[in-house]
């Protein structure tokens, strides 16, 4: 076939040196400028590509069109390959035809690269081969071209998710469903959520379907009775009302039942030794223990790796104790609901950092945790007017700040022993920050520079 590659990022590269490996013709065609690397890469496989351009002549030949998930439905190229009906799928669809290695997806609003590293942890550590891709690791496609591994864990966005047709998963996980990125769906919960839920859409008997089921827009969504596939709902509390193959008996002990039903065994399984902090961190831990149990991964196994696993960077990562005071980087939480998650799984005090580029936040569901728990609020970004309106007289001191240096110094000034200074933006970062990784950089730095200070 002659396929066509928009974007030359991770997933479109890694794409393209998959389909050169499985005989087709391949152009890759970037709007943008590619990173050297990328083009680096391209040029020693001799696939012809172009950058800061579509040619749409050459594009509109393709046989199939494999896009990158960046690319939003309305973009023009798009919408010319809608309009003479060109197949068009993501580097997920594309790289699934070529392998029978079993697949764990895991998608969700919130929680999603949480979940996937974990996963992927219990099961390396439990001596399966598995690799680690998706949104998060390497290239899918790339991986598939010597194809060394039995399983893989990926991490899918609703924007990959959107581009998948036939792609069966063998185990689907869906975290959460909360507003976001609404803006490449019509402003719509409805077609966000249905979107999400692409990933169990071509499973069947032979599948698992771990879900959260205290998510009301998952309940509202998900029509269970009309799918085949095994489902294995999971809540933080045993109910009365749903069989569930996964909850919490006590705060570190959770129940796994893999035969809900008449065939049911509850085991036991400690998570005492988790370094994971917070409420929706005990979802994440829920699911991925779900997921390893299903793939064959042994209770003790399971138990001595949750120990030993390190989350990503940004992801409530705490920076350490100075003078009795908790740093928290949660620069990840770029909308309401992560921010919530993170206020309302933490017992101590809270100094809170907050702010950033607003993408339309609703802060209501943040006053009640921010006026039990936050003792104070440094607003960090360029306009703060919205927060400072939502958290003044809920909040007994609020302050601003415009640099992150400032933040961490004045936050630290207010907080008491046994605090937590916390920083959970619950907005983007590109008014003062390339990206929210740019932003927890700093944040750490300015955390060790106070550190530093402090035992001058």
């Amino acid at each position: 076939m002659n396929i066509v590659i928009l974007g030359a990022a991770e997933s479109g590269v890694g794409a393209a040196l998959l389909a050169q490996a499985k005989g087709h013709a391949v152009f890759v065609s970037d709007r943008g400028t590619i990173q050297v690397g990328y083009r680096e890469k391209l040029a020693r496989a001799g696939i012809e590509f172009e950058e800061n351009q579509h040619t749409l002549a050459r594009v509109l030949a393709a046989d199939e069109v494999i896009k990158s998930p960046g690319i939003p439905e309305k973009a023009p190229v798009i919408q010319s390959l809608r309009e003479q009906k060109t197949p068009i799928i993501s580097e997920i669809e594309f790289a699934g035809r070529y392998t029978k290695a079993k697949c764990i997806c895991i998608t969700g609003t919130n929680g999603k690269t949480t979940t996937t590293l974990l996963t992927y942890h219990l099961l390396k550590e439990a001596g399966l081969k598995v690799g680690l891709g998706g949104n998060v690791g390497r290239s899918f496609a790339e991986q598939v071209i010597a194809d060394e591994y039995d399983y893989y864990v990926l991490e899918i966005s609703s924007f990959q998710l959107d581009d998948t047709h036939e792609f069966r998963p063998w185990i689907a996980v869906l975290l959460n469903i909360t507003p976001d990125h609404l803006d490449r769906y019509n402003y719509s919960l409805s077609e966000y959520a249905h979107a999400k839920l692409r990933i169990a859409r071509k499973q069947d008997s032979s599948g698992y379907f771990i879900y959260n089921a205290d998510d009301e827009n998952i309940t509202r969504y998900f029509q269970a009775a009309l799918r085949p596939v095994m489902k294995m709902p999971f809540g933080l509390e045993r109910r009365p009302d749903l069989h569930l193959a996964g909850y919490y008996k006590a705060a570190t002990q959770l129940c796994v039942d893999l035969l809900p039903g008449y065939y049911s065994k509850t085991e036991i399984i400690s998570t005492a030794q988790s370094p994971l902090i917070g409420q929706h961190n005990r979802q994440n831990v829920l699911a991925a223990v779900l997921a390893a149990r299903v793939a064959g991964v042994g209770i003790a196994q399971i138990e001595g790796a949750l120990a030993t696993f390190r989350n990503a960077d940004h992801r409530l990562q705490s920076l350490g104790v100075i003078a009795g005071v908790e740093y928290i980087n949660d620069s990840k939480a770029t909308n309401v609901e992560a921010a919530w998650y993170a206020l309302g799984g933490l017992k101590s005090q809270i100094v809170w950092i907050a702010g950033g580029t607003d993408k339309g936040n609703d802060y209501s569901p943040l006053v009640d945790l921010a006026r039990q728990k936050v003792r104070a609020l440094v607003c960090l970004g360029v306009d703060n007017a919205k927060l400072r309106a939502a958290f003044e007289g809920v909040v007994p001191h609020v302050e601003e700040t415009q640099s992150m240096a400032d933040a961490v110094r004045r936050a630290g000034a207010l907080a008491q022993p046994g605090d937590v200074v916390l920083l959970s933006p619950c907005c983007a970062s590109f008014d003062l920050f390339e990206n929210y990784e740019d932003r927890g950089r700093q944040f750490a730095a300015a955390v060790q520079e106070l550190h530093s200070s402090e035992s001058a």
